[in-house]
């Protein structure tokens, strides 16, 4: 095999992955955090390095070549070795001091994580707190994030995971919402009231379907996916809605609907790359956070 591509800038290899698998310059430059105008070059230097074509270029961006689809797979080898290789190497520092980057969810990030964040800051300053927060899953084997706080059990191979616990769900509306429209008293009364909803997410729809109540989207007469949005259309007292107790409780612009719905707990969990986990400022940050977890499910605030 020609050595060429070995002796090709990781920094090309790694664009022309990128926008081989988000499907344009501007979604690569999206992940990469790099520029379209940037990006273009880069793809251009490795051609002009391989001496081949790896797009095929027209009116709606860019598509493999079938020299680029053959490549692709080798690339793709590169960049994993290349992430393991990294991913290895940052696990053997055995300072305490540093960056440990977090990612969670949108609602977590906002409501629940500043206090504990803060907490640890207190507890250990020397090591530094990045924050991303996000719906989406950020994958871990490529240092999109040191540790993740999930709401489901990762099934991601070579990453290290921990259930903390679960965190309890009621329905709740607004005091202003209630005054107007009246208390609901058993489960069933819900359906007499304007309930909150997801937009695109069919979880409450599901998760409603397990309870046994058959509800379609186009029931919730207002619907918003972001779930820190969807708090304050609540809030605000646009209708009933869901939302975790240890937030919900000590809002004094909402009041729990005082009848059991049943609703199935979120679980909490802990996640980092295997190579990483026992890097001591990650296995610091680690049993810190299942420490603060732990004490908002039993009701106590942060310390």
């Amino acid at each position: 095999m020609d050595n060429t591509f070995t002796s090709t800038d990781w920094t090309l290899i790694q664009s022309f992955v990128a926008v081989a698998e988000n499907g344009s310059l501007s979604g690569a430059g999206r992940a990469l955090g790099r520029s379209q105008p940037t990006l273009g070059r880069q793809i251009q230097a490795l051609e002009a390095s391989l001496g081949v074509s790896l797009f095929d270029r027209h009116a709606r961006g860019l598509s493999l070549s079938e020299t680029g689809s053959s490549l692709l797979p080798l690339a793709q080898q590169m960049r994993d070795a290349m992430q393991s290789l990294t991913l290895t190497a940052a696990g053997q520092s055995k300072d305490l001091s540093g960056t440990v980057r977090l990612t969670a969810s949108v609602f977590m990030s906002h409501h629940l994580l500043p206090d504990i964040l803060a907490s640890i800051r207190k507890t250990e300053p020397q090591i530094q707190l990045e924050l991303v927060p996000t719906d989406a899953t950020e994958n871990l084997l490529y240092r999109e994030a040191d540790i993740a706080i999930r709401m489901y059990r990762p099934k991601q191979l070579d990453i290290v995971a921990q259930r903390v616990g679960a965190i309890q769900l009621g329905a709740y509306a607004a005091h202003s919402y209630l005054a107007r429209k009246g208390c609901p008293t058993k489960p069933d009364d819900l359906f007499d009231h304007d309930i909150v909803g997801y937009d695109s997410n069919d979880l409450i729809i599901e998760t409603m379907r397990l309870m046994g109540y058959t509800v379609k989207r186009s029931q919730f007469p207002v619907r918003c996916d972001n779930q820190s949005a969807y708090w304050q259309l609540v809030r605000a007292g646009c209708g009933i809605g869901f939302c975790q107790a240890s937030v919900a409780d000590a809002d004094p612009l909402v009041e729990k609907l005082e009848f059991d719905l049943n609703i199935p707990p979120l679980e909490v969990w802990l996640a980092a790359p295997q190579a990483m986990h026992q890097t001591p400022r990650i296995r610091r940050v680690w049993d810190l956070l299942v420490g603060e977890l732990t004490a908002v499910q039993d009701g106590r605030s942060p310390v």
